[in-house]
Protein backbone atom coordinates (compact mmCIF):
# COMPACT_ATOMS: atom_id res chain seq x y z
CA UNK A 1 0.00 0.00 0.00
CA UNK A 2 1.39 3.36 -1.05
CA UNK A 3 1.38 6.27 1.33
CA UNK A 4 -1.59 8.45 0.49
CA UNK A 5 0.56 11.51 -0.14
CA UNK A 6 2.55 9.61 -2.79
CA UNK A 7 -0.56 8.79 -4.84
CA UNK A 8 -0.82 10.78 -8.11
CA UNK A 9 -4.50 11.47 -7.41
CA UNK A 10 -3.63 12.91 -4.00
CA UNK A 11 -1.06 15.20 -5.61
CA UNK A 12 -3.62 16.39 -8.16
CA UNK A 13 -6.28 16.98 -5.49
CA UNK A 14 -3.74 18.86 -3.39
CA UNK A 15 -2.92 21.08 -6.40
CA UNK A 16 -6.65 21.65 -6.89
CA UNK A 17 -7.04 22.75 -3.28
CA UNK A 18 -4.07 25.11 -3.51
CA UNK A 19 -5.58 26.68 -6.63
CA UNK A 20 -9.00 26.97 -4.98
CA UNK A 21 -7.46 28.75 -1.99
CA UNK A 22 -5.53 31.06 -4.31
CA UNK A 23 -8.43 31.86 -6.63
CA UNK A 24 -11.09 32.37 -3.95
CA UNK A 25 -9.07 35.07 -2.20
CA UNK A 26 -9.96 37.36 -5.11
CA UNK A 27 -13.70 36.71 -4.85
CA UNK A 28 -15.92 39.67 -3.98
CA UNK A 29 -16.63 39.82 -0.27
CA UNK A 30 -20.22 38.71 -0.83
CA UNK A 31 -19.02 35.34 -2.16
CA UNK A 32 -15.68 34.90 -0.39
CA UNK A 33 -17.28 33.76 2.85
CA UNK A 34 -20.07 31.70 1.33
CA UNK A 35 -19.23 30.01 -1.95
CA UNK A 36 -15.49 30.44 -1.41
CA UNK A 37 -15.57 28.80 2.01
CA UNK A 38 -17.77 25.96 0.73
CA UNK A 39 -15.30 25.28 -2.08
CA UNK A 40 -12.39 25.16 0.36
CA UNK A 41 -14.24 22.89 2.76
CA UNK A 42 -15.44 20.51 0.04
CA UNK A 43 -11.94 20.40 -1.45
CA UNK A 44 -10.45 19.38 1.89
CA UNK A 45 -13.11 16.67 2.18
CA UNK A 46 -11.71 15.20 -1.04
CA UNK A 47 -8.32 14.74 0.63
CA UNK A 48 -9.97 13.09 3.62
CA UNK A 49 -11.70 10.56 1.37
CA UNK A 50 -8.43 9.71 -0.39
CA UNK A 51 -6.68 9.22 2.95
CA UNK A 52 -9.48 7.02 4.26
CA UNK A 53 -9.75 4.99 1.05
CA UNK A 54 -6.02 4.40 0.98
CA UNK A 55 -5.83 3.12 4.56
CA UNK A 56 -9.00 1.02 4.43
CA UNK A 57 -9.31 -2.57 3.26
CA UNK A 58 -12.78 -1.74 1.90
CA UNK A 59 -12.02 1.27 -0.29
CA UNK A 60 -15.23 1.51 -2.30
CA UNK A 61 -17.35 3.44 0.27
CA UNK A 62 -14.65 6.10 0.60
CA UNK A 63 -14.19 6.36 -3.14
CA UNK A 64 -17.96 6.74 -3.53
CA UNK A 65 -17.90 9.48 -0.87
CA UNK A 66 -15.09 11.13 -2.81
CA UNK A 67 -17.15 11.07 -6.00
CA UNK A 68 -20.13 12.60 -4.19
CA UNK A 69 -18.01 15.44 -2.79
CA UNK A 70 -16.29 15.78 -6.15
CA UNK A 71 -19.63 16.44 -7.87
CA UNK A 72 -20.30 19.21 -5.36
CA UNK A 73 -16.95 20.82 -6.12
CA UNK A 74 -17.65 20.60 -9.86
CA UNK A 75 -21.04 22.25 -9.35
CA UNK A 76 -19.55 24.99 -7.18
CA UNK A 77 -16.84 25.69 -9.75
CA UNK A 78 -19.40 25.82 -12.53
CA UNK A 79 -21.43 28.27 -10.47
CA UNK A 80 -18.30 30.39 -9.98
CA UNK A 81 -17.70 30.44 -13.73
CA UNK A 82 -21.33 31.24 -14.54
CA UNK A 83 -21.32 34.09 -12.03
CA UNK A 84 -18.05 35.40 -13.52
CA UNK A 85 -16.22 34.92 -10.21
CA UNK A 86 -13.51 32.94 -12.00
CA UNK A 87 -11.90 34.10 -15.23
CA UNK A 88 -12.27 31.65 -18.11
CA UNK A 89 -8.56 30.78 -18.09
CA UNK A 90 -8.61 29.83 -14.41
CA UNK A 91 -11.82 27.85 -14.82
CA UNK A 92 -10.31 25.96 -17.76
CA UNK A 93 -7.22 25.19 -15.71
CA UNK A 94 -9.33 23.83 -12.86
CA UNK A 95 -11.53 21.86 -15.27
CA UNK A 96 -8.50 20.13 -16.76
CA UNK A 97 -7.27 19.16 -13.30
CA UNK A 98 -10.77 17.99 -12.34
CA UNK A 99 -10.96 15.77 -15.44
CA UNK A 100 -7.69 14.10 -14.49
CA UNK A 101 -8.82 13.58 -10.89
CA UNK A 102 -12.17 12.15 -11.98
CA UNK A 103 -10.53 9.63 -14.28
CA UNK A 104 -8.06 8.51 -11.60
CA UNK A 105 -10.69 8.04 -8.92
CA UNK A 106 -13.07 6.24 -11.27
CA UNK A 107 -10.29 3.86 -12.33
CA UNK A 108 -9.38 3.25 -8.67
CA UNK A 109 -13.00 2.54 -7.79
CA UNK A 110 -13.46 0.24 -10.77
CA UNK A 111 -10.32 -1.69 -9.87
CA UNK A 112 -11.88 -2.44 -6.47
CA UNK A 113 -14.93 -4.03 -8.06
CA UNK A 114 -12.86 -6.73 -9.76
Amino acid sequence: MALYYDLPVFKDVYQLILKIFDYTKDFPREYKFTLGQDLKHDGINLVRSIYRANKSKEKTPYLEAFLDDFELVKLELRLCADMKLLPLKKHAELSELMDSIGKQITAWRNSQAV
